[in-house]
């Protein structure tokens, strides 16, 4: 298999039957239970029905669960028209599956009460321990597949924790008759990690450097989750639970695991940022560690939209805010209030894209776009070629669900940034200063990529290095956060826009805050002139809708005859803030339902703090 296409296997199920009547006939497309355990291929074939649960890339179809742009729009990152989207107000009636069918909560970035998939991981270890002790496997197989077990296990406890804090973990098969253990209150967060940490350790002593196959789940693609999922856990644990032994600890391996990825030699910066999202085939880019490849010629089509909704045409709700766009360095290294790049202070898209970092160039389209709730218009997840066909007709792979550009699951980028925030706190609890070779190792990898000949055409520069020296102290810097952990915390702030991050971090560091938008920038579009950029909306239609905001805060609605004064920022038409929400938002609460289930069996299951 020379490309990673996540369509065999997907399906595979355990169905435990027998046979009593001669008229049955074996199933020919589910597993014999009793039969199924005789091979390493067989576990092979087991495991790859994980990979679209926990790799899932752009997604299929028009499905928008864990895929970019489309899943990952609610963060202090964007606005909307009209009111902005809010936090739940009350805990639901109902909140649970036992289905293996992908069911996240966009809000919290994670899956619903469903322990489906950690009762798979445990029934693949628990058959894996005994084709060990019949001596089906060898023990060097053994390991590897237990670490593969082990390495799905603590990824859906890690996304569980994130979502619901306390859960209650199970390490075995439950039976129908163990009523004590299934119907058990949820453990704390820190004894459930605890255990993840431990299956993590074991995946990176004991899992396969590689198996075969570059996109075969190995110990470089499991460290590169490690270093996610670990330091997520260490910096909820500083910044939630004030708890510093716990936070070193996870933080600790978050480094571990991402030096395993970053000194294999396997991986290099050798690719434009926009060739990461739009390629037709990731295969040969060296940044990627992980990626999902779409193919409309196979049967049944593995297809996405996430393109489409990149093509200039499809609408954008929500959309990048000006925050966004300010935090973007100028090609100095430094924020734009700091910046002596010639007009650094000018907020127009136009001279964003010139002076910016070449992420702003890769990421948004260089011209106002209606299509935007706010005017900027991603294009990320689409190559150069797909945008020159707007608006339309598209071919294929840029329109509609039938998109085949590849996604990337796991980057590079994301690894090595893991692996600087994670000293970077660690520094703040005792360790090690972060060098300036940790900072060339990382952010200055990064921003050391190659450009691609359209953004050298444009005359994109790329950003100067980020040095101790030099560090920026950027006045809008949060007065109780470093000014090292600052930069680190806008690097991945301009790496990940539109991608799994964002939500993800301000909820780890404690920052949900941002999103109440005190900030007035946030619910705002960038500078513009729209008699000179923009024209085509300043018709009767918008009288009394279009409006701008002057530097100095006066807001301009356009009235059909001050067209000379429609200069300023966009103001997102009839934008209200999000209903206002409290520090309980930070974990999701559990149905009601659920609660009474368990009363109704006579045992307790306690509801998330605040809820």
């Amino acid at each position: 298999m020379k490309k990673y296409i996540l369509i065999l296997f997907a399906a595979v199920t355990l169905v435990v039957s027998s046979c009593d009547d001669y008229l049955d006939r074996p199933a020919l497309t589910t597993m014999d239970d009793g039969k199924y355990w005789t091979s390493e291929n067989n576990l092979r074939l087991f495991a790859n029905g994980f990979y679209n649960n926990y790799f899932v890339g752009y997604n299929t179809s028009f499905g928008l669960d864990y895929a970019p742009l489309r899943g990952y729009n609610f963060a202090d990152d964007f606005a909307s028209s009209g009111k902005q989207g809010g936090f739940e107000t009350q805990a639901p009636t109902s909140r649970a599956s036992t289905s293996e069918a992908a069911a996240w909560l966009s809000t919290y970035v994670g899956p619903t009460w469903n322990f489906a998939w950690v009762r798979k991981s445990n029934l693949f270890l628990e058959r894996i321990e005994k084709m060990n002790t019949t001596a089906v496997i060898t023990p060097a197989v053994y390991q590897h597949w237990s670490s593969v077990a082990r390495f799905f296990r603590g990824f859906e406890y890690s996304r569980l924790v994130s979502v619901f804090g306390d859960v209650p973990y199970f390490d075995k098969i439950i039976l129908d008759t163990e009523f004590d253990l299934m119907y058990k209150d949820r453990d704390s967060r820190t004894l459930v990690m605890d255990k993840v940490y431990d299956d993590f350790s074991y995946v990176l002593d004991n899992m396969r450097l590689s198996d075969g196959n570059a996109q075969y789940l190995n110990k470089y693609i499991a460290a590169g989750f490690i270093s996610r999922f670990m330091l997520f856990e260490g910096t909820w644990q500083k910044y939630h639970l004030n708890n510093p032994e716990k936070a070193k600890k996870y933080l600790e391996l978050a480094v571990k695991a991402a030096d395993l990825v970053m000194k294999s030699g396997k991986y290099t910066f050798g690719s434009d940022f926009r060739a990461l999202f739009g390629s037709q085939d990731l295969a040969a880019n060296k940044e990627v560690i992980l990626y999902r490849h779409y193919d409309a010629a196979v049967t049944p089509a593995v297809t996405h939209a996430i393109a489409s909704y990149s093509n200039l045409y499809e609408s954008q709700t929500p959309a990048p805010n000006l925050k966004l766009a300010k935090a973007f360095v100028c090609t100095d290294g430094k924020p734009y209030k700091l910046s002596t790049v010639v007009n650094a202070d000018k907020l127009d898209i136009k001279n964003m894209v010139a002076t910016r970092d070449p992420r702003f160039e890769a990421t948004f389209w260089g011209a106002p776009m209606k299509e935007s709730a706010t005017l900027l218009y991603a294009c990320k997840f689409i190559d150069r070629e797909g945008v020159k066909q707007y608006p339309g007709p598209y071919t294929p792979m840029y329109g509609s669900s039938t998109n085949t550009n590849d996604a990337p699951v796991l980057r590079l980028a994301e690894v090595v940034l893991n692996w600087v925030e994670a000293k970077a706190e660690l520094a703040t609890m005792g360790g090690a200063a972060v060098s300036q070779a940790d900072l060339d190792a990382s952010v200055n990898a990064i921003r050391n990529r190659p450009l691609d000949a359209t953004a050298i055409a444009k005359g994109i520069k790329k950003t100067a290095p980020l040095t101790l020296a030099g560090l920026p102290d950027d006045p809008d810097r949060d007065s109780d956060v470093p000014a090292i952990i600052w930069e680190i915390r806008r690097e991945r702030r301009m790496e990940f826009v539109f991608e799994h991050t964002r939500l993800m971090d301000i909820k780890r560091w404690k920052k949900l805050s941002y999103m109440a938008n005190t900030d007035p920038d946030n619910l705002l579009g960038l500078w513009i002139d729209f008699q000179a950029e923009f024209p085509e909306w300043l018709v009767t239609a918008k009288v009394n809708k279009l409006k701008v905001k002057k530097a100095d805060g006066t807001i301009v609605t356009y009235t059909g005859t001050n067209k000379a004064d429609m200069v300023g920022y966009y103001i997102p038409e009839n934008v209200s803030n999000r209903d206002a929400f409290t520090d309980r938002v930070y974990l999701a609460p559990l149905g009601n339902t659920q609660i009474s289930e368990y009363t109704d069996k006579g045992y307790k299951l306690t509801q998330t703090p605040g809820w």
